[in-house]
């Protein structure tokens, strides 16, 4: 039968269930301005009453109720939506990163300014034009120096500054990386504590909170995916690798690479295999550094290379005032002092390689005359090998422009004589040297008897760096080679110290039959300056001109998408937190609500007591008096 006192129980279990209700309530409102924290509810039941039915219950009609219990002190929380939520965080940290740096790139180039590069340029022009109108001048010739220097050092502040962002991204690589370990091994002591919790019955609602804010952080670094069907081995995946299985953490670690200027590359710390991230901020800085600044101190090497080949080309031809020629007007530093370009790549003492910057041909083309050949020149891509077909009808300008438009990392144009060149560009491959020609090959006759470049056709004639004295395959009389320059010619060029020693020196006419320029020729000086609207060899750029406007309109647009995208990632996250927040999140209003609730309710349990504690008094007390 029902105990006398057993109202002292169930009123002390409607006490403690509201004070953890209260309690919790309290807790909810403390914890309303953290980040990420989930509101808790306690969950009351009505406890087990008397008389369940069993052969030894009292022969009592209904069961008697026992008060209420706290079962439970739950999360209010979606999971599906938190799961959108550490998807997406992936895609805002990439284009948070692309942006912060993409603007970064943009003030680098100063476009349009007073102090750019292209403003430098037009200078160093004008400076060429006014000395062909005034050859015999000193003064025309000093301003040719100061342009140039003013230019070059421009040039030498572009590269710095283009390096110095690559740098800051190597160092947000890192950061990055170290913090990714850093959440892993945090993540792996709340799940060993978050199943120590659960084991005893509990639910460690506050600990969950805290894995998931790691886990959305972790989200907007890497892209990663969840596994929480079991219980005990909470999961995090990136890449189909395994980053934490429960407490078993498989890290990321840093290397540098060789092939990619000791810049690091990200292994698995226990495999040492490299890791490929398709979001997060560090996918965004690897691409960032290995790409959008590479190639952009690719591209100005690329400028500044062929800027310098070409005006050294017109002033080794050129005469100064003191009759002096075959001087280079800026310096050009070879990479190698082997004169046959040959290298030793691996590093085993033995020469493996030619590294040859540009082939000349030995005959006088035509640009507008019909080659009357056909065949295939086969020269190196970025992606293996690009084939160029030629035809009978085929004039050489046409040829030349197909080999420039094809895509190979090889370039064409006729030279001041008209022989045909071909030019090495920057590699899109880490393991590919820029300015190296890498392969040429012609199934016909045009880079053999017709251009002279080649000794002979097919693969037995073809020109390839990956033996010494490649240079061997190339046509003996008239035809020459580069070696190829020192690693990014923009942080080194300078203007020749035998120029500026002696401004007399500079070329400003080509003479004739090799004898020095008559008084007042400038030709030379006019050559030079048209090469600001000449067709400079660039690939699909065609002058230096049109190099500034792509260069310049390819970081605007890259910017542009990066601030949309990651204005539409912020808009779509926005959504998914306020979501979030409207589940999950803690509204003061409501606390206060459920705690004016649940103070009443203890205030009617202590009630409930004192009139029991009268009932009890009476029967203990008073009865039989």
């Amino acid at each position: 039968m029902q105990s006398t006192f057993s109202g002292i129980e169930l009123g002390k279990r409607s006490l403690i269930a509201h004070n953890q209700s209260i309690t919790t309530t309290g807790h909810n409102i403390s914890n309303a301005s953290v980040e990420g924290y989930s509101r808790q509810r306690v969950i009351l039941d009505a406890f087990d009453p008397i008389y369940m039915p069993d052969l030894t219950r009292e022969n009592t009609p209904g069961q008697l109720g026992q008060g209420v219990i706290a079962s439970r002190v739950e999360r209010i929380q979606d999971g599906i939506l938190e799961g959108r939520i550490v998807s997406q965080a992936n895609g805002r940290g990439y284009w948070a990163a692309k942006d912060s740096y993409l603007l970064s790139l943009e003030q680098v180039y100063n476009e349009p300014g007073d102090l750019s590069v292209r403003s430098l340029l037009d200078r160093f022009w004008g400076a060429w034009q006014e000395l062909s109108i005034h050859p015999e001048e000193l003064a025309a010739r000093q301003a040719v120096i100061e342009r140039g220097e003013a230019l070059i050092d421009g040039i030498h502040s572009r590269y710095s500054s283009l390096k110095q962002l690559r740098d800051m991204v190597e160092v947000d690589i890192t950061a990055n990386v170290n913090r990714v370990n850093e959440i892993l091994g945090k993540v792996s002591v709340l799940n060993e504590q978050i199943v120590k919790v659960k084991a005893m019955g509990d639910n460690p609602n506050d600990l969950l909170d805290k894995r998931d804010n790691f886990v959305r952080e972790l989200s907007g670094i890497i892209d990663i995916t969840v596994d929480t069907r079991d219980p005990d081995e909470y999961i995090i995946n990136t890449g189909g690798m395994h980053l934490l299985q429960g407490r078993v953490v498989t890290g990321l670690s840093l290397a540098p690479d060789a092939e990619n200027e000791g810049y690091s590359r990200v292994l698995w710390a226990k495999s040492g295999e490299e890791v490929g991230f398709k979001g997060g901020s560090l996918a965004a800085l690897l691409e960032l550094r290995d790409s959008d600044i590479k190639g952009e101190i690719q591209n100005l090497d690329l400028m500044t290379v062929n800027f310098i080949d070409l005006v050294n080309e017109v002033h080794r031809r050129g005469f100064g005032l003191s009759g002096k020629t075959g001087l280079d007007f800026f310096t050009e530093y070879p990479l190698i002092n082997n004169l046959a370009g040959n290298y030793d790549r691996n590093g085993d003492g033995q020469y493996d390689s030619s590294y040859i910057f540009r082939l000349n041909g030995s005959n006088t083309l035509d640009p507008t005359e019909q080659v009357g050949l056909s065949g295939t020149i086969t020269l190196s891509g970025r992606d293996g090998a690009v084939s160029i077909d030629y035809f009978p009808t085929d004039t050489v300008s046409d040829v030349v422009k197909r080999i420039n438009l094809s895509g190979a990392e090889v370039v064409a144009r006729l030279d001041l004589e008209g022989k045909l060149s071909l030019k090495a560009t920057t590699a899109h491959a880490k393991g590919n040297p820029d300015f190296v020609i890498r392969h040429v090959e012609d199934s016909g006759q045009f880079l053999v008897g017709y251009a002279g470049i080649l000794r002979n056709s097919a693969a037995g004639g073809a020109f390839d760096w990956q033996r010494p004295d490649a240079v061997e395959s190339i046509r003996g009389e008239g035809a020459s080679f580069a070696v190829a320059p020192v690693a990014h010619p923009s942080g080194w060029i300078e203007v020749n110290k035998s120029v500026k020693n002696d401004p007399g020196s500079i070329a400003s006419g080509f003479g004739e039959n090799g004898r020095p320029a008559n008084p007042g020729d400038g030709s030379a000086a006019l050559a030079i300056a048209s090469l600001r609207n000449s067709e400079v060899m660039l690939g699909g750029i065609r002058t230096f001109d049109d190099y500034f406007a792509k260069t310049v309109a390819d970081v605007g647009l890259k910017g542009e998408r990066a601030a949309r995208a990651l204005e539409t990632e912020n808009a779509i996250m926005k959504e998914l937190e306020d979501m979030k927040q409207s589940i999950s999140g803690v509204n003061i209003d409501e606390e206060f609500s459920e705690l004016i609730k649940f103070q009443h309710g203890y205030t009617a349990a202590s009630r409930f007591i004192t009139e029991l504690n009268k009932m009890y008094d009476t029967i203990i007390n008073r009865l039989g008096v």
